[in-house]
C-alpha cells in the first residue's frame, strides 16, 4: 500500500504517539509530587491501543507505507504482547520503592516511546526500518537503565548498555549494508528474490551479512556471546525496567529474527510448505541452534553461582532465550509456534518473579537469597507466589513454564534425529536450572527464623502478583484459548513483492 492508503491501518501507532504528545503536555502542567498521575494518562493511551489492536485485527495481509511495515497476524499478536508486559511493568511501578522520589512523567513516557518502537520492530520489512526500530528501543532503554542517577550501579548499567548497544548496532549495520550491496535492496521480499538468483560467489558475503546481522539480533534477545551487558543492566536498572528488558523487547526480538531468518533466508513460500530449506545452502540454521547451546548452558551454569536474586533472574532470562532459540533451527511452522506460545508463558512467570524482587526489596533493603530467608512463612503471600514462578520457570507441571517447554521441545524432536541433541542439551540445562530455582524456595521456607508476624502486600501489588500467578497455575492446566490464539496468529505476510 501507499502512505495514503495505509494510514487507516495505522491506528494503533497514531494512538500510541499521540499518547506520548499528550503525556508530555500533562508532565509539563504537574508539579513534581504529582508526576505519578502521568501512568494515568499512558494506561489510558495503551487501553486504547489495545481496543484499536482488536478492532483492526487483520483478515487480509498486506503491507504499509510502500512495503516497509507488513500488516498481519504475527505482528499483531507480538504486539499485544508488548502492551500486556507495558500495562503490568507501569503498575508495578507505582509500588516500586526505588522509584519513589523521583520525576515519574519522563519514565512512563519513555517506556511509551519504547512501545512505539517494539510496534514498529514487530512489523518491519525493510532494513532501514529494523534499524530505526531497533534505535528507537535502545535509546530509550539507554536512558531507562540509567534512571537512578543518585546511583552508582544504575549509572554503571546505562553507560555498559550504551557501549555494548553501540557495539552491537554498527555491526549489524555493517551486516546490513553488506546485504544491500548485494541484493541492491532494503525490501525483505525483494532480498529474498535477488538471492534465489545469486550465484555461489555470494554465499560468503550473504552468510557474513547474516552473522553481523544476529549479532544486532542476539544483542537485543540477550544470545550468547552477545549477553555480556544483561547481568549488570539487569542488576543497576530499576527492577521495573529489568522485568520490561527481560519480557516485552526480547519478545519483538524473536519476531524480528522469525520474520528475517525464515522469510529472507529461506526457499521461496517457505513458510506456506511443509518443509523449509536455507536459502543458498547457508548453514544458519546450525548456527542458532549452536548459539542456543551456548546460552542456555552458559546463562544456568553461572547462575548457580550469583547471590543476588535479581542478578541471578538475570542469567535466568539468557537460559530461556537459549530455550527459545532451540525452535528456530526446525526450519518449520510448529516451531515459531512454540516460540510464539512460550513467550506467553514466560511473560506471566517471568514477571512475577521480578515484581516479588521488588515487592522484597521495599520489605526488607535488598535482593539476596540471605534477604529472602523466612520470607515463606512472614509473607505467605510472596512465599506462594514466588514458589509458583520458580517452579514454573524451571518447567515443572502443572505450571505454565512446563507447557511452554513441552511445545519447545515437541518441535525440535518432531524435526527429526538431527536435533535430537539438542533437545538432549535443552533438558539437560532444565534440570540444571531445578537447583537455582529451588535454592530461592529453601530460602524462604527452610532457612531463616520463623515469625509469628504476618506481612501481606498492599492491595495494587496484591492485585498484581495474584493476576500473574493465576494464570500461571491455570495454564499449564487448561491452555487451549491461548494455543488457539497463537494458531491463529502464526500467519505472516508471505507474499513476494
Amino acid at each position: 500500500m501507499n502512505n495514503l492508503q495505509s494510514l487507516p491501518l495505522f491506528w494503533p501507532e497514531f494512538i500510541v504517539i499521540g499518547t506520548i504528545l499528550v503525556a508530555i503536555v500533562v508532565d509539563l502542567i504537574l508539579n513534581r509530587s504529582r508526576t505519578h498521575r502521568v501512568s494515568y494518562w499512558v494506561l489510558g493511551g495503551l487501553v486504547l491501543t489495545y481496543i484499536a489492536l482488536r478492532f483492526m485485527a487483520p483478515l487480509d495481509k498486506t503491507t504499509l507505507f510502500m512495503d516497509n511495515l507488513a500488516f498481519d497476524p504475527f505482528s499483531q499478536f507480538f504486539k499485544v504482547v508488548i502492551l500486556l508486559a507495558t500495562v503490568f511493568v507501569i503498575i508495578a511501578s507505582l509500588d516500586s520503592s526505588e522509584l519513589k522520589g523521583h520525576r515519574l512523567g519522563e519514565y512512563f513516557i519513555l517506556l511509551t516511546v519504547m512501545v512505539l518502537g517494539l510496534f514498529l520492530m514487530v512489523s518491519a520489512i525493510d532494513l532501514i526500518m529494523v534499524y530505526l526500530s531497533l534505535e528507537v528501543v535502545s535509546i530509550s532503554s539507554f536512558i531507562l537503565a540509567g534512571y537512578l542517577k543518585t546511583e552508582h550501579k544504575s549509572n554503571e548499567a546505562a553507560l555498559k548498555y550504551v557501549i555494548y548497544g553501540a557495539f552491537s548496532s554498527g555491526i549489524m549495520l555493517f551486516g546490513l549494508s553488506i546485504l544491500f550491496g548485494i541484493t541492491g535492496s532494503t525490501k525483505f521480499f525483494a532480498i529474498k528474490d535477488a538471492l534465489q538468483g545469486a550465484g555461489p560467489d555470494a554465499i560468503l558475503a550473504v552468510l557474513l551479512a547474516s552473522i553481523f546481522i544476529l549479532a544486532g539480533l542476539g544483542y537485543k534477545i540477550s544470545a550468547v556471546p552477545f549477553h555480556f551487558w544483561t547481568p549488570d543492566v539487569y542488576e543497576g536498572a530499576p527492577t521495573p525496567i529489568t522485568a520490561y528488558l527481560s519480557v516485552a523487547p526480547k519478545a519483538a526480538g524473536f519476531a524480528l529474527i522469525i520474520r528475517f531468518f525464515n522469510i529472507v533466508l529461506t526457499t521461496p513460500n517457505a513458510f506456506l510448505e511443509g518443509e523449509w530449506l536455507a536459502s543458498l545452502n547457508l548453514p544458519w540454521p546450525q548456527l542458532l541452534a549452536v548459539l542456543s547451546v551456548l546460552t542456555m548452558t552458559l546463562g544456568n551454569l553461572v547462575a548457580i553461582q550469583q547471590k543476588s536474586v535479581k542478578r541471578m533472574l538475570a542469567y535466568s532470562s539468557i537460559a530461556h532465550a537459549g530455550y527459545m532459540l532451540m525452535a528456530l533451527p526446525t526450519l518449520s511452522q510448529q516451531g515459531v509456534y512454540a516460540i510464539m506460545l512460550y513467550v506467553v508463558m514466560y511473560l506471566f512467570m517471568n514477571l512475577g518473579a521480578f515484581f516479588i524482587v521488588i515487592y522484597v526489596k521495599g520489605q526488607v533493603g535488598g535482593e539476596t537469597f540471605k534477604d529472602f530467608q523466612g520470607l515463606g512463612w512472614r509473607m505467605p503471600v510472596v512465599g506462594v507466589t514466588m514458589s509458583i514462578f520458580m517452579f514454573s520457570l524451571t518447567g515443572v507441571p502443572p505450571t505454565a513454564g512446563f507447557i511452554g517447554k513441552f511445545y519447545l521441545f515437541a518441535a525440535v524432536i518432531k524435526s527429526g534425529p538431527h536435533l535430537y541433541w539438542l533437545a538432549i542439551v535443552g533438558a539437560l540445562n532444565s534440570v540444571v536450572s531445578l537447583y537455582y530455582y529451588l535454592r530461592v524456595v529453601k530460602a524462604m521456607y527452610l532457612q531463616g527464623e520463623p515469625s509469628s508476624t504476618l506481612v501481606v502486600p498492599r492491595p495494587l501489588m496484591l492485585v498484581l502478583l495474584v493476576a500473574l500467578a493465576v494464570p500461571t497455575v491455570l495454564l499449564g492446566i487448561y491452555w487451549a484459548p491461548v494455543a488457539n490464539w497463537v494458531s491463529n496468529s502464526l500467519n505472516l505476510f508471505t507474499q513476494a513483492m
